[in-house]
């Protein structure tokens, strides 16, 4: 197998073809799903047309993918995945961070852990100088990870919603992180 990143928790790997049972469980989840299209099912033409062409891209400014399948380091259980995905496919400068995991693993720290871990290696390995991460302004579990990954809040904004679902009338927020803060902090 083929690792990105290890953490004491977490293998961060690169996404196969194989994982679209995966990916269609993990998506299929109203609950997991609820902040991203208010919980409506995910359809397997969707996961094999749309989702893994986007978590299989490769980035020429990383030589690597801004996607990662995230697997519990100790069972090799697959838990969802996590995105360090630079804003431009030729700058590593700006990336947007973000995760997606199965109700099996919330409340553990993996999110936390995987999201330091992804931004450690950003800042000393990859070039990022600024790491940014949005979601609704009432996903406050996914406010919090941010938050304990060393990001801090920015602004509100209001998104585009292609169709409106719960929560999205009270916007968005974005947080962010700059190298420079991350250095001073470590």
């Amino acid at each position: 197998m083929d690792v990105f990143l290890e953490t004491e928790q977490l293998v961060l790997r690169p996404f196969t073809d194989t994982d679209a049972d995966h990916l269609f469980a993990l998506d299929n989840d109203p609950d997991v799903m609820r902040f991203i299209n208010g919980g409506r099912p995910t359809s397997r033409e969707a996961i094999h047309g749309q989702t893994l062409p986007r978590l299989l891209h490769d980035y020429p400014c990383f030589g690597t993918r801004g996607y990662w399948a995230a697997e519990e380091r100790a069972t090799g259980t697959f838990l969802g995945w996590f995105e360090f995905r630079p804003l431009d496919d030729h700058s590593p400068a700006v990336v947007e961070l973000g995760y997606r995991l199965n109700k099996a693993a919330w409340g553990k720290g993996y999110a936390t852990e995987g999201s330091r871990a992804l931004i450690s290696k950003g800042f000393t390995d990859l070039g990022v100088e600024r790491v940014t991460a949005n979601t609704m302004a009432v996903n406050t579990r996914s406010r919090r990870v941010m938050e304990k990954a060393g990001l801090s809040f920015l602004r509100d904004f209001t998104g585009d919603w292609p169709e409106a679902i719960a929560g999205s009338e009270h916007g968005e927020v974005e947080y962010d992180l700059v190298r420079a803060d991350w250095e001073q902090r470590r």
